[in-house]
């Protein structure tokens, strides 16, 4: 790797959960839910509990190979140690270009619940440029403020449940409707690749490999730990959905948390709702913005970005100028683009970016290994499996997206030759 300015470690396990779960919880609760109810109906939840397997898998993968590379840039850096540059540029590729995608709608979701109408997209810009202020002042101010926009967002959720099952009363014969496999195993498979979306957030902590204190021990606690709280927090969100409003009430609703609590008798626990979707999406944004600048910075210390990239701030040990330049990026994304289809084609770039992790994990050393390999074996299936059970548009779109990144870095090689 080249000689390069390195971020400082200043951050311990519990922030390291903490960026994890305000990657998670954000994207998953408010919006990956809809788009699997339609695919897949009650069977969600085996779709659910389908994308935490395939989950905990990779996290596997990338919690080993975290340990062993403790740098920024996650799987791209595995990647390349471990397969060479192609697979590690690929990754990277991936993560880059769906999480961009991912940044842009999550400021799109903050802005729908917390700007008035006709406002949308101002709004939405103007909370990532905010929080692309935040992640310039510091890592630790990234945490703090990350840790308060988890509490806030528990607590809106925790009210929703008790208001959506208080408000009208159990009805459990919902959770089932016309069957957990009435749309059939491709529609449970389509809505386990969607809700895997929600899960991809354990990335972030791998991602900032260089700024945790004692990595190797800190990173797989605090992936393992974040991924836990998310699959339970989850389960029993999907199971509150179905049981209120059924399948049908998640499919014809774009915030059927908010429309499971207005369907019963706590009216006033909407507005709260509504402040914890707003919220959540913020803090997914927060660490969506600090994940893509350490991967670029990453990418950029090997030639696969331009060097400029890679600078480091010599006083608050950020990737300054990364930030700066996604934080543009996406702004100039919300402004333009029609988002509707981020969720699909973020679940295509993820699950390439995990098929490379999985890969790179099975081929460590002995000595290295923390987890049987059979577990990278299925979770490098499981990724191929789940892409092909994704919207057209969105394994279209992807496949485009990649040939042209492909041909960027082919381009790049040529000059330097």
């Amino acid at each position: 790797m080249s000689h390069q300015p390195t971020l400082a470690r200043r951050l311990g396990t519990t922030d390291a959960v903490v960026i994890g779960l305000g990657s998670m919880i954000g994207a998953g609760v408010f919006a990956a839910f809809t788009p699997a109810a339609a695919a897949a109906g009650s069977g969600l939840l085996v779709g659910l509990v389908v994308a935490a397997f395939v989950a905990f898998c990779n996290a596997t993968s990338s919690a080993q190979l975290a340990a062993v590379y403790p740098a920024s840039g996650g799987t791209y850096v595995y990647g390349r140690e471990r397969l060479g540059p192609w697979s590690g540029y690929l990754a990277g590729w991936g993560f880059i270009v769906g999480k961009t995608a991912s940044a842009a709608a999550m400021a799109v979701t903050f802005a729908a619940y917390a700007a008035p109408s006709g406002w949308e997209r101002p709004v939405a810009i103007a909370a990532v440029i905010g929080l692309a202020a935040v992640n310039y002042r510091g890592v630790t101010r990234t945490a703090r403020l990350t840790r308060i926009l988890v509490v806030v967002v528990l607590i809106s959720l925790a009210v929703a449940v008790a208001a959506a099952w208080g408000g009208r009363g159990p009805a459990p014969l919902n959770i089932l409707g016309e069957g957990l496999l009435a749309h059939g195993w491709y529609g449970i498979m389509q809505s386990a690749g969607l809700l895997f979306f929600a899960f991809a957030g354990y990335a972030r902590i791998a991602t900032m490999g260089e700024e945790v204190h004692n990595p190797r021990r800190a990173i797989p606690r605090a992936i393992g730990i974040s991924l836990l709280i998310t699959i339970i927090i989850y389960a029993v969100i999907a199971v509150t959905l179905l049981a209120t409003i059924g399948p049908d009430g998640i499919t014809d609703s774009a915030t059927p948390l908010a429309s499971a609590v207005g369907s019963g008798t706590w009216a006033w626990a909407a507005p709260v709702v509504r402040v914890g979707a707003a919220v959540a999406a913020l803090g997914a944004l927060l660490a969506l913005v600090a994940g893509l600048g350490r991967t670029s910075l990453a990418m950029a210390r090997e030639q696969d970005l331009p060097n400029w990239f890679a600078a480091v701030h010599p006083r608050y040990q950020v990737p300054h100028r990364a930030e700066v330049a996604l934080a543009a990026v996406i702004c100039a994304v919300i402004a333009v683009a029609d988002l509707r289809g981020a969720i699909g084609f973020s679940s295509f770039g993820v699950l390439v970016y995990y098929l490379v992790a999985n890969i790179a994990a099975f081929t460590q050393p002995a000595a290295d290994r923390r987890y049987p390999k059979a577990l990278q074996v299925i979770g490098a299936v499981a990724c191929v499996s789940l892409v092909a059970t994704l919207p057209q548009s969105s394994i279209l779109t992807g496949v485009a997206v990649f040939v042209v990144g492909i041909g960027l870095r082919m381009l790049r090689l040529r000059q330097h030759r």
